[in-house]
Order: C-alpha cells, then structure tokens, then sequence
C-alpha cells in the first residue's frame, strides 16, 4: 500500500460508531492523510457499560450517548453517514447502505458491534427483553416499573407475585448490575412509594448456566459479587438454564429438574452474536463465521487474504498472546485504534505491528457502595469488594464518558441519587404503558394491602 497523493487520497469506510468504529476514526485524524466515511445506524455514539442504568431510571438517555458529528465535528477528513450497512462488494470494494447508495472504500473497517442471541429461540425476544442499544433499555425501564405499578393494581395475591417476580438470565456483568440495580430499586428507591404492596418483598432470580456468576472473573471475586445480590435479596440459580420463555412466565432446569416460574419481567443478559452485515461480509469473502458469526482474523486484524478489510471489537474473533481477546469494550477500543494504526503503518511503508490485548481489568457495581474488581496488573491488590469497588467504577466510568457536560451531568446525577436514594428517570413511555391486569382491586375501596405493607406501617407507627 502506498501513500496516495493530496487529489487522490486513500479512502476509508467504518461501519459501526461504537467503541471500536468511533477510535478507529479519532485515530485517523487529519494527520493521517486519508479520507473517512463512518457509517452508523444512529446519530449517537452510545456508552453500552451504563445502558443498565437507563433501563433502572438512574440516568436518561441523553446522559450516556453523544452525537457522532459533534464528536468528529473538528476531523475535516471525516465525513458522517447516518444508514445501514446491508452488503459488500469486494471485488468494486463498495459497502451497499439499505437506502440503494454505496460508500467506496480502499480500506474497510468492519466495526458494528454485536446484536442479542437466544441461542436459537429466537421467539424468546418479543418476551425477554435484550439490553444493547437505546430503545432496548428503555423498554427494559418500562416493564420494570409497570411491574410495580400492575402489582399495586391486583388484587389476588398469586398474581400480584408474578407481577413481582424478575427474572434475569445471564450472570455475567450486565446481569450481575441489572440484578443490583433490581434490589436496589426494590429495597430502597421504591420502599415507600406504594400503599397495597411492599417492594422489598419483589422476588428476583439471577439464572446463569456457568456454576457461580460473573464467570471470567477469579472465584474469590464471584464469590465476593454472590455474597453482596445476596444481601440485597437476589435468588441465584447457578448452573442452571432456561429453556422456556413465554408472557407468563419462564422454565428453569436445574440438575434435570425443570420449574416453572410465574412472571411477566424476563430481561435477557445472556449471549450475544454478530449482526447481519458481518455475517453478510463473512459470506462474500468466503470465510466461515463463528457460531456467533464473527469473523475470524489473524494478529493483523484481517481475514486470511483480505489485507484492505480490517474486523474488530465484537464483530471479530480476536487472539492475542494464545488467549481470546474478551468482548468487552477495552477490547473493542484497542482494536479500534489498531486497526487504524495498521493502515497508517501500511500507507508510510510500514511493517505494521500485530495487535496486542492488554487486559486492564474489569469492574462490576452491585448497588450502593458494592461491586468488585479485577486488575490482573495490580495483582491481590487488584481484587477488590465492597466500596473500594464501587468508586473505582465510578471513577472508571467518568474517565471514559463522551463528552465533558455528559461527565459533570452524570457526576452530579449520581451525587444526587446517592445522598437522596432516589433514580430521577422512572418514567414510563412506550406505546404499551398501560398493565394488562387479571383482577383489578376497585379503586373505591381500600387497597388490600400486602403483609410486608402492613408490617412496615406497623413498625413506622411504633
């Protein structure tokens, strides 16, 4: 490859705006001397790590996710393309966009994430929600609180429960903080907001099919995370999977035995796969995906003859030092700033460097002043519970936030929620925002209140 003149200057497409696509281009900055074309399906680049919280009502949409123009406002090379990416030409190198136009590219970096996978149960999803884009974790908030509200409204208590019982599937980091986040919510935020029923006595199931939650982690560090949902009233079901879903409820086998739990909430944190357009590029290079339908590529980030095409973050299968790279956002934005590193090797002349993983650790938050940590470099000090982990993931989490208001907005709504125990975005919208209840207690005569309602204004009264 070698360095195209000023009129004439090498071409770059990203599809994805991610972690992955939004510092391949950053890294392509002006100085690079090629053009850019970043592809997105949305305006936004989105923080995934606090979707959660969107969906729990502790922070809005807003709060997380930035305007990919404005983020790449200053790069005069880059160019902003809101559509979706549907097929691939190699041999014209053109990405077909869903709208009938392409983007011609000499490089392509394939960029765009990763999508929900019911492992073939694809049916599944109109029931348990997943949790990777906006509207995902939105929807997500509504049902969590119409749950509460529906409660309220019933009137057998058989059915009040299910409305009242969650069920997350997957213990790994976004199952572990939506289940925190759950009892937190249940246990504290809504304690004593509702007369017939007492949101302590909400029942939520963690399932993971793994024998302890938060599986890449050290077992002294899931054992840390076990103890802390247990605290906050979470049933954790190890070592056991579900293997039906429908709108009343969900079936968990455990050791051979099924049961059958009662519940409208499912929310899904278990697998994830590729999207369309990699499995689309997989098939007109003539590689073969993965399960999940990644692609797999060499220390160069490629796939086996395809030097211009560069697959990174969640898209691909990536090894470095003999070890799978994780599908966790520091992989994707090493990969990402990579990927572009390898094209700017390539266009000096350059022997570029093959990709290496460095693992700086992963932090996961269970409620108020809980979580855990795990920072290989730090060592045993890197090993960490209670509020230590808490505040390294606050601190983690403003450090890598887009923007500087979002930072500031986000630090002081978290002020605010800590010393106030409340979460300011429980608004429920949608279309669906009305529950659809079985026995509705009248609304002219006293709500029939649930015991733990009737022991908690016992005690206030004493």
């Amino acid at each position: 490859m070698a360095r195209p003149s000023a009129a004439d200057p090498h071409r770059v497409v990203i599809v994805g705006g991610g972690f992955a696509g939004l510092n391949a281009a950053r890294e392509l900055g002006p100085d690079a001397g090629v053009d850019v074309t970043l592809v997105d399906r949305h305006n936004y680049h989105l923080f995934q790590p606090l979707l959660y919280q969107v969906a729990t009502g502790a922070l809005s949409p807003g709060e997380i996710a930035q305007p990919l123009r404005a983020i790449l406002r200053r790069q005069r090379n880059t160019r902003v393309l809101l559509g979706e990416a549907v097929d691939l030409d190699p041999q014209r190198r053109e990405v077909r966009l869903g709208d009938g136009g392409s983007a011609p590219y000499d490089s392509l970096i394939v960029a765009c994430g990763s999508t929900h996978s019911y492992f073939g149960n694809d049916e599944w999803a109109r029931h348990a929600p997943g949790l990777k884009t906006v509207d995902d974790a939105t929807e997500v908030r509504r049902r969590i609180f119409v749950a509460f509200e529906a409660a309220e409204r019933e009137a057998r208590p058989d059915l009040r429960a299910a409305w009242m019982t969650f069920v997350i599937v997957g213990g790994g980091p976004t199952g572990v903080e939506l289940a925190g986040a759950l009892g937190e919510i249940a246990n504290d935020t809504l304690r004593r907001d509702f007369r017939a029923i007492h949101p302590p006595d909400a029942r939520i199931i963690l399932v993971e099919t793994d024998d302890r939650v938060l599986p890449p982690y050290p077992p002294e560090v899931s054992r840390a995370a076990e103890r802390q949902l247990r605290r906050l009233g979470v049933d954790l079901r190890t070592s056991s999977r579900v293997v039906g879903v429908d709108g009343d409820g969900v079936e968990i086998e455990s050791g051979g035995v099924r049961e059958r739990v009662a519940t409208h909430t499912v929310l899904w944190a278990a697998g994830v796969a590729a999207t369309g357009f990699v499995r689309r590029v997989a098939e007109r290079i003539g590689v073969e995906p993965d399960r999940a339908g990644r692609i797999a590529v060499g220390p160069y980030l490629h796939p086996a003859g395809r030097e211009e095409i560069l697959v990174v973050g969640d898209a691909a299968v990536m090894q470095s030092g003999g070890r799978p790279v994780p599908g966790v956002a520091q992989g994707a934005i090493q990969s990402g700033v990579h990927a572009a590193r390898i094209i700017r090797a390539r266009l000096d002349g350059e022997q570029p460097k093959p990709f290496r993983y460095r693992d700086r650790g992963e932090v996961a938050i269970i409620g108020r002043l809980a979580g855990v940590t795990n920072v290989p470099w730090l060592g045993p000090l890197g090993r960490q519970s209670g509020f230590p982990a808490w505040f390294l993931w606050l601190f983690i989490h403003i450090l890598y936030l887009i923007g500087f208001a979002n930072r500031i907005v986000v630090l002081v709504r978290w002020g605010w929620s800590f010393f106030t125990h409340g979460r300011g975005h429980r608004l429920i919208t949608g279309e669906n925002r009305l529950p659809e209840i079985d026995q509705p207690q009248p609304v002219d005569e006293p709500a029939q209140a649930s015991p733990g309602v009737q022991r908690q204004e016992r005690e206030e009264s004493e």
